[in-house]
């Protein structure tokens, strides 16, 4: 291995192509209704202080109940089911791209052919079903549905894949019943049906695209969760934006928060887990502030993979697991020539 030198170029394309969800309605009282779009309104809110005051206006009644008497107003987007519906129906779609280990740049060619070989001696020995097991997982259970799941009174999950013009239609009628904390133990026909559509794509045996739907019971009238928008300037005077998808202004939801769950497959990093988390590089979980893989420990996605690469000392089959996981997401992996 002396002679492989790390590469400055290496990126990955992703190999589960997401599209952006759509968010629709529908009266569960009324099999005939025709789905409608759910549509991000604006409205005006007077709100309370209630972030943590300075201890001196805190500690004088006096300077607080001024403070309090303050309008907080604010100019937000929300979305809403109509009075008469009752389900949120949320469309998105899949493509499983085949996962061979070509990078798709790479500017050292005897590091590219060790990458290779070692991506199908993984290929051949462990293969991708674990993987295509917990991608299945993640799908049928609704985790990509965020706040929305919590707020469902029941859920309905639905995956539809043409093949060879055969259509497979696959119905988890319970989603919930299938833990997002789970340790992806969970088996039946269904997960079965659908974890071998996208082994056959990661392996390239067969073209699978996942048209995948869901149907949450959330109430008439009740408050639905698209995406939220990054307000990059700070001037503007909105201080909530939600994902809108056409003119029509319906919500939807970024593909990058879809196939952040869909990808929260990771419970390799620590031997004491409480929950999966999403395959990323350092284990990072933004809304924790943590990052559970440890380049000090050596369980960064860089040390497990350069002492693979470079120094041929093969991880564990879970540590394997997730370093092919990290090169399905795809990404930007050179190494910088700065420290």
């Amino acid at each position: 291995m002396n002679d492989i030198t790390q590469a400055s170029v290496l990126a990955f394309e992703r190999k589960l192509d997401i599209s952006d969800a759509y968010f629709w309605q529908v009266n569960s009282a009324d099999s005939k209704a025709q789905k409608t779009p759910i549509i991000v309104r604006e409205k005006s809110v007077r709100g309370t202080i209630s972030n943590r005051l300075k201890n001196t206006i805190a500690s004088d009644p006096t300077k607080l109940d001024a403070e309090i008497e303050k309008a907080n107003l604010q100019t937000i987007d929300a979305a809403f089911l109509q009075d008469d519906k009752d389900i949120l129906q949320v469309n998105w779609s899949c493509k499983i791209l085949p996962f061979k280990g070509e990078p798709c740049a790479c500017n050292s060619p005897s590091y590219k052919q060790r990458l290779e070989q070692i991506v199908q001696s993984y290929l051949q020995q462990q293969g991708v079903a674990e993987l295509a097991r917990r991608y299945a997982h993640n799908i049928a259970n609704g985790r990509w549905l965020w706040r929305n799941r919590m707020g469902a009174e029941s859920i309905e999950v639905s995956v539809n894949c043409t093949i060879d013009g055969d259509t497979q239609s696959i119905v988890f009628v319970n989603a919930q019943q299938l833990q997002i904390n789970s340790d992806f133990s969970a088996a039946n026909d269904q997960l079965q049906q659908l974890a071998q559509l996208i082994e056959w794509g990661l392996k390239g045996e067969k073209f699978i695209i996942l048209n995948i739907e869901a149907k949450a019971v959330m109430g008439y009238g009740q408050e639905v969760f698209p995406s939220q928008e990054l307000v990059l300037d700070t001037g503007k005077q909105k201080s909530k934006e939600l994902y809108r998808l056409n003119d029509n202004q319906q919500a939807g939801m970024h593909s990058q928060k879809l196939g952040n769950a869909v990808r929260t497959i990771d419970t390799w990093y620590s031997d004491d887990i409480q929950f999966p988390i999403a395959i990323e590089p350092y284990g990072a979980v933004t809304t924790l502030g943590t990052a559970f893989r440890q380049p000090k420990q050596k369980l960064d996605f860089y040390s497990l993979f350069d002492n693979w690469m470079l120094k041929d000392q093969q991880p564990s089959v879970e540590q394997q697991h997730y370093i092919m996981a990290v090169l399905i997401r795809g990404g930007v992996f050179g190494a910088s020539g700065k420290e």
